[in-house]
């Protein structure tokens, strides 16, 4: 089954208390922050602490992601070996814009990867693309590297350099994003979708999140974990579309069993994207959907 990434917590990595207890609030994946939450002065004490957060807690099943610095701090490298070393599921990659920015982190993770005798391709990455050229670009900053799990949009940048600014309705955003899940979906990796800062807005939130998740997103950032709750909710399928979806499972096994090339239900042909949407639905529901074609 395809990992759920219906929700990206991001956790300040200066935060002792947050750190220990990201686990406890359900998000799918947690990323500790070592780029734009802490500042110069605490960068070393901050990738100090999420190593040893690493290195002593469980977090069981649940994904961790770190957000570097970009290597064109004083800090990227550092960050990277000591991620690895601490055996963390997936980087994160700011503000970036090329192909060749995936490949040049890529590089030194394989690098500590020998140097350490961790199996080379285990420490996976993902991109956030946070400028018009990374948008432009975003084919071929998804396809840049296996290591890649997923691409993001980060927003503020983003609008910064477009000359605008964040609006409740997010049309200056529409062009980007769709840009964004095309390309994360051509490239057969994950789409995340931007933070929603104001957290006392729950409204324009559950807005923002049933756009993105109609665009084609597979989740969104989150940076309370008051939003949680409100993402997973807008993905969980409704009763009507899980039983819909077991109905072509079922269709599939059956035709499966008797040896059928032709797959119809209700006098309707079965094809490829149907079977695709309905064991999608299952994921976001939770449920096994069996073996199928």
């Amino acid at each position: 089954m395809e990992r759920l990434r219906r929700t990206m917590m991001y956790v300040p990595g200066n935060n002792p208390a947050m750190l220990a207890d990201a686990n406890v609030y359900g998000a799918d994946s947690i990323m500790f922050d070592l780029e734009d939450s802490v500042a110069l002065s605490e960068k070393d004490a901050a990738r100090w602490l999420v190593y040893e957060t690493l290195q002593t807690i469980d977090f069981e099943d649940t994904e961790i992601v770190v957000r570097i610095n970009g290597l064109d701090t004083p800090f990227g490298r550092a960050d990277i070996e000591a991620m690895v070393r601490a055996g963390v599921d997936v980087l994160r990659l700011p503000k970036t814009d090329t192909a060749e920015d995936v490949k040049t982190v890529e590089a030194i993770v394989a690098s500590v990867e020998a140097k350490i005798g961790r199996p080379i391709g285990s420490t996976k990455m993902m991109a956030a693309i946070e400028s018009p050229l990374g948008i432009i670009k975003a084919f071929e900053i998804a396809t840049a590297s296996d290591r890649l799990i997923g691409i993001a949009i980060g927003a503020e940048d983003f609008v910064t350099n477009m000359k605008t600014k964040r609006s409740p309705e997010g049309i200056e955003l529409l062009s980007a994003r769709s840009q964004l899940v095309v390309a994360a979906r051509a490239a057969g990796i994950a789409a995340l979708d931007t933070v929603y800062s104001d957290v006392n807005n729950e409204e324009g939130f559950k807005a923002e999140v049933d756009l993105i998740k109609q665009l084609g997103f597979d989740g969104k950032s989150v940076i309370n974990p008051r939003q949680i709750g409100l993402v997973h909710e807008a993905f969980q399928p409704s009763e009507k579309e899980i039983q819909e979806a077991l109905q072509v499972i079922m269709a599939i096994d059956e035709a499966n069993a008797k040896g059928s090339g032709v797959i119809s239900l209700n006098g309707k042909m079965i094809d490829k994207p149907i079977v695709e949407r309905a064991q999608r639905v299952l994921e976001l529901a939770g449920i096994s959907g069996g073996q199928h074609v």
